[in-house]
C-alpha cells in the first residue's frame, strides 16, 4: 500500500501517473496472469475485487452476499441506492445556499403565510429533506437485531464501509456549517439505531486508524466538493464551529475538558488499546471508556501526542517554521487545500528556537509525575520556554507554533485523543511565548 497525495494537497508522484494518467484515488494495480497491469480506480469495484480475493473458505470474514443470495444482493442494491440519495440531500444541504425556512415558528415562510407559530423546529427544504432521508437509514439499521445493517453478522460489511466514510463526514459538516449535531442526546434520542451504529463502530480499534475528527473534515471537505454554507440553527452553527475550529476559548486550551462537547471520545477506545494498556486504563463492560479516571486519561493522552512528536522532533521543528515571519516567502506552486502548502520553505533563523520550545512542549506531553495538578507542572516550565526563545524571535516562534497547531491533522499525525491535547500545549507555549 502506498500513499499519494490529492490533488488538492500536493503533486502525485510522476511513477503513479505513469501508472494511472487520470491520477484518480484510491487506485489498484492488478497484475494479471500474462504479466500485464491493470488499474482500477472505482471504490466499490475495488471493495468487491478484494473481497473476492479473500473467500470465507481460506477463513475470511464475508463481506458481500453470497452470488447465490439474491435476497440479500436485492438489500445490498437498496441500501446502496439509499446512500447515493443520502449523500445527494447532504450535498444539497451543505454546497448549495438553503432556502427559506418551513415549519411552525413565526419567523418562518410557512409563519408568515398563515400567521401562525408552532413548537415544531424551523427548518429548510434541505435540512428537512436531509433529516427525513436519515430517518430511512435509521429505519434499515433498527430492522435488524445488531447494529449492523446486516442483522445475521456481528461485524460491519461492506455496506456499513461505504455508509460510513460519508456519515463522518456529514457528522461534521452538519455540526459546523449547519449547527445540527446528531451525537447530541437530542438526536440521539431521534436516530437511535444510527448512533448505536456509530457506537459500534467506534469500540473497534482498527476504525480508531482511519476515524477523523470534525476540524480535520471541515478542512478537507471544500477542497473536495466546494464551500460549505453557513445555515440551518445558527445559535448552535456559531457555538460548534468555534468548539471545532479551536476558537471557542475551551476547546484547544488548558484545562481541557475531560469529554469533547461535540465529538464522543469514549464510545470506544481513544487510543490504540496497547496505549491504553501501557498506561493502565481498561474498557468498561460494555466496551467503552466513559468511566476511566479522567486524570489517568488525560495522561494517557498526552503521553500519546508526546511520543508522536519526538519520534519526528527535528522535522516537526522545520515544518512549523514555515509559520516564522520569514518563512513560506519562497515562489511556489500552490494546491486547492488552504492548509496544504508542501514546497514552503522555512524560516530558517528561527528553527533553532521552534525546536527548543517544541523539546519543552514534549517534555510536559510527557511529564509522568506523581502529582496530578499538570497546571502546577506547566507553571514551572514556563520560564524555560521564555528562555528558549532568541532575542527578537517571540513573533516567529508563535507564528511557528501556530501553523502547526493548525495543522494537526486527525488520524494522519495521532488520534483526536490525543491531538486535542497536543493542540492545547500547543496554544499553551503561544500563551507563554506571547
Amino acid at each position: 500500500i502506498e500513499l499519494v497525495a490529492m490533488r488538492s494537497y500536493g503533486d502525485k508522484p510522476a511513477e503513479f501517473l505513469n501508472m494511472v494518467p487520470s491520477g484518480l484515488l484510491p487506485a489498484l494495480i492488478v497484475e494479471q496472469p500474462d504479466g500485464r497491469k491493470r488499474v482500477i480506480t472505482e471504490s466499490q469495484v475495488i471493495m468487491e475485487l478484494l473481497d473476492r480475493w479473500h473467500p470465507t473458505s481460506e477463513g475470511y470474514k464475508a463481506m458481500l452476499p453470497s452470488e447465490e443470495d439474491t435476497v440479500g444482493w436485492s438489500k445490498f442494491d437498496t441500501l446502496a441506492n439509499l446512500e447515493r440519495e443520502l449523500f445527494s440531500w447532504w450535498c444539497t444541504l451543505v454546497f448549495r445556499p438553503e432556502g427559506p425556512r418551513l415549519g411552525g415558528g413565526s419567523g418562518g415562510l410557512m409563519g408568515m403565510l398563515t400567521g401562525k407559530g408552532g413548537g415544531e423546529k424551523e427548518m429548510s427544504g434541505s435540512m428537512k429533506g436531509f433529516l427525513d432521508c436519515l430517518s430511512k437509514v435509521e429505519s434499515a439499521l433498527t430492522s435488524t437485531p445488531g447494529p449492523w445493517f446486516f442483522g445475521e453478522y456481528d461485524y460491519p460489511t461492506m455496506i456499513d464501509f461505504i455508509y460510513v466514510s460519508h456519515v463522518e463526514r456529514m457528522l461534521a459538516s452538519a455540526a459546523y456549517w449547519k449547527g445540527l449535531d446528531l451525537r447530541s442526546a437530542e438526536y440521539k434520542a431521534q436516530f437511535p439505531g444510527l448512533n448505536a451504529w456509530l457506537d459500534a463502530f467506534e469500540k473497534r480499534e482498527c476504525y480508531l486508524a482511519f476515524k477523523s475528527d470534525y476540524y480535520t473534515h471541515v478542512m478537507d471537505i471544500p477542497p473536495q466538493y466546494g464551500p460549505g454554507f453557513d445555515g440551518g440553527f445558527e445559535d448552535k452553527r456559531k457555538e460548534f464551529s468555534q468548539c471545532i475550529n479551536g476558537r471557542d476559548g475551551k476547546s484547544w486550551k488548558l484545562p481541557l475538558p475531560h469529554d469533547d462537547p461535540v465529538q464522543p471520545l469514549y464510545r470506544g477506545p481513544p487510543l490504540p488499546l496497547c496505549a491504553l494498556s501501557a498506561a493502565g486504563i481498561e474498557s468498561d463492560a460494555d466496551g467503552t471508556y466513559e468511566s476511566t479516571n479522567p486524570e489517568q486519561m488525560a495522561k494517557a493522552c498526552r503521553h500519546m501526542a508526546g511520543w508522536k512528536l519526538s519520534s519526528n522532533g527535528d522535522k516537526v521543528a522545520r515544518f512549523a517554521a514555515r509559520g516564522g515571519v520569514d518563512g513560506a516567502k519562497n515562489p511556489r506552486k500552490s494546491f486547492g487545500a488552504p492548509l496544504a502548502d508542501p514546497y514552503a520553505n522555512p524560516d530558517q533563523s528561527v528553527v533553532p528556537s521552534v525546536d527548543a520550545v517544541l523539546r519543552i512542549v514534549c517534555a510536559a506531553l510527557l511529564e509522568d509525575g506523581e502529582d496530578d495538578d499538570h497546571g502546577a507542572v506547566l507553571q514551572s516550565m514556563e520560564q524555560s520556554l521564555r528562555d528558549a526563545v532568541l532575542s527578537g524571535q517571540a513573533k516567529g516562534v508563535v507564528g511557528s507554533l501556530a501553523y502547526l497547531r493548525d495543522r494537526v491533522g486527525v488520524p494522519r499525525d495521532m488520534p483526536l485523543a490525543a491531538a486535542r491535547q497536543f493542540r492545547a500545549h500547543l496554544n499553551w507555549a503561544i500563551d507563554v511565548v506571547a
